[in-house]
């Protein structure tokens, strides 16, 4: 599967070629550039890896920096790898938006926002106990009982509590690409795609 690596800028709205007003997401795919090319017979599987973002020289180590300077090119700040590349590539070759067309559909996968340590009600979606009187003191937002005392006298594995949420790895599929602006290495998709403004994204053809 074919891909880019993109940086997701924002929201705005469209019409359709329907005449329909949508909600798409603006990703910047600049240029990837080729920073590696796996073969088989070096390293057991066919594979391209692209590499997106400027990075400052001050901020890579030795090894990143002489990794890319075999591809002639300047340090990146993301890399992955795509098998199966529907063109024929060689190290230092770039890739950009007109590898997609527009009204196709394709899958991006990025990673969630993060919210940190969240409550039951936030993370779960608890109503919390409903009551305000009879006695009940800054419960509205508990999670409430969470196991018996002599039996089971534990808390069940997988029981819904609080602790860390978002931040994950989403992948959400069949977005349709609305508009491909080449000039200014711009996808527009139709719907949301995973992670804030400024993250990168992976998007699959």
């Amino acid at each position: 599967m074919s891909g880019l690596i993109g940086k997701k800028i924002g929201m705005t709205s469209l019409y359709d070629t329907d005449g329909s007003l949508v909600a798409c997401t603006v990703i910047e795919a600049s240029p990837n550039v080729v920073s590696h090319v796996k073969t088989l017979e070096k390293d057991g599987y066919q594979a391209v890896q692209l590499a997106a973002g400027e990075r400052r020289a001050k901020s890579s180590n030795a090894a990143e920096m002489g990794h890319f300077k075999k591809a002639n090119t300047t340090p990146k700040v993301k890399s992955h790898e795509f098998k199966e590349f529907e063109q024929e590539l060689k190290l230092g070759d770039s890739v950009g938006v007109d590898l997609f067309e527009e009204g196709s559909f394709v899958t991006v996968t990025g990673n969630g926002k993060g919210k940190g340590f969240q409550g039951v009600v936030k993370r779960h979606g608890f109503s919390g106990v409903g009551e305000a009187t009879h006695g009940q003191h800054d419960r509205s937002r508990a999670p409430g009982s969470l196991g018996g005392s002599s039996y089971p006298s534990r808390v069940f594995k997988g029981m819904r509590m609080a602790g860390r949420t978002g931040g994950k790895k989403i992948t959400t599929e069949n977005l349709k690409v609305v508009k491909v602006d080449a000039s200014k290495n711009l996808l527009l998709l139709r719907g949301t795609v995973p992670g804030p403004k400024g993250s990168y994204v992976i998007i699959w053809k």
